[in-house]
């Protein structure tokens, strides 16, 4: 009966789905033409912009390399060329500095922060994406009100806290409030588990998984990316955390610095105001050691920061 009534000759408007199949296309062109030139010069052109900001990253690295292979004279001389080749650098700084000991401490302090926030805010993460309860929304906002704190204003307070509890003077401060998670880490986790499909957790309920079984068995092992992400992220957090070691170890043995608060204490060691003599070249192969673990870790984990932000990509 409707084609009955249909007016011979007139066309009916095209539907809504193949208006967006035609704009789609085009709006993909659109960017695939501004991420590749088309003619030979804008490829230069890119290639030249690109390297020429590679090399602009790379310069502080490659100066840091070269002057850690000069000796004390030359340190400071600007050339990525060393004009007296000094590889001794890196047999002696084990014998100037506890270098060792700062790097392992560092690790192990690293190590316990980065888990414990990574766990504890995967935790609360999904309670606030799975459970619906009253004043979820508050109680959420509330914790994302937390990141507008400035460090400042807490810092007394929560020196106040450790002294009482007589922590001062060891590892704990350093990674025992990530017990308790981190807003950023949380929020970033939540999003996550709100991509999970439901059916999952609701057929998990349905064959007797109890709710820890639901994050242990089902969102945990989904949200390895994101885990991964938040995990390297506090990771150089706690490795480059040079004002909480000063606040919390700087009364301590030198052997027990972390390798931020070692170098900085190299520094004045070595400096010629502090009674030192300038022997910087110790410093630098100090510095250019601590930085190889962060590569290492960031080499490995590469593939899961990828896959967790192309996840977070495809959910936008």
């Amino acid at each position: 009966m409707s084609a009955s009534l249909q007016t011979p000759g007139v066309s009916r408007p095209a539907p809504e789905a193949a208006t967006v199949a035609v704009t789609v296309p085009k709006r993909s062109r659109w960017r695939r033409n501004i991420a590749q030139p088309k003619t030979f010069a804008g490829r230069i052109v890119l290639t030249v912009i690109l390297v020429g900001f590679a090399l602009l990253f790379l310069y502080p690295f490659a100066w840091l390399l070269a002057a850690s292979f000069k000796p004390r004279g030359e340190v400071f001389d600007n050339s990525l060329i060393p004009k007296t080749f000094v590889p001794e650098n890196y047999v002696e700084v084990w014998n100037q500095l506890p270098l060792l000991s700062w790097m392992w401490n560092s690790i192990a302090i690293a190590l316990l922060a980065a888990g414990a926030v990574a766990v504890s805010s995967s935790i609360v993460a999904f309670g606030f994406a799975y459970f619906k309860f009253p004043g979820r929304n508050i109680l959420f906002g509330l914790v994302l009100a937390t990141m507008m704190l400035p460090g400042a204003v807490t810092m007394i307070p929560i020196y106040l806290i450790w002294k009482e509890t007589g922590f001062l003077g060891t590892w704990v401060p350093l990674w025992g409030m990530n017990l308790f998670g981190s807003a950023f880490y949380i929020f970033l986790q939540r999003q996550f588990y709100l991509g999970l499909p439901k059916e999952l957790f609701e057929a998990a309920r349905l064959d007797g998984a109890s709710y820890w079984g639901l994050f242990w068995r089902i969102a945990m092992p989904l949200s390895i990316p994101s885990f991964v992400i938040v995990f390297l992220f506090e990771f150089q957090a706690s490795w480059n955390n040079l004002q909480a070691a000063l606040i919390y170890l700087n009364a301590g043995s030198v052997d027990q610095f972390t390798a931020p608060l070692g170098i900085a204490y190299a520094m004045t060691k070595y400096s010629p105001t502090a009674g030192g003599h300038g022997d910087y070249q110790y410093v630098m192969v100090a510095a250019l050691l601590v930085t190889l673990p962060m590569l290492i870790l960031f080499a490995f984990g590469q593939r899961y920061f990828i896959e967790g932000v192309a996840t977070q990509g495809r959910k936008g």
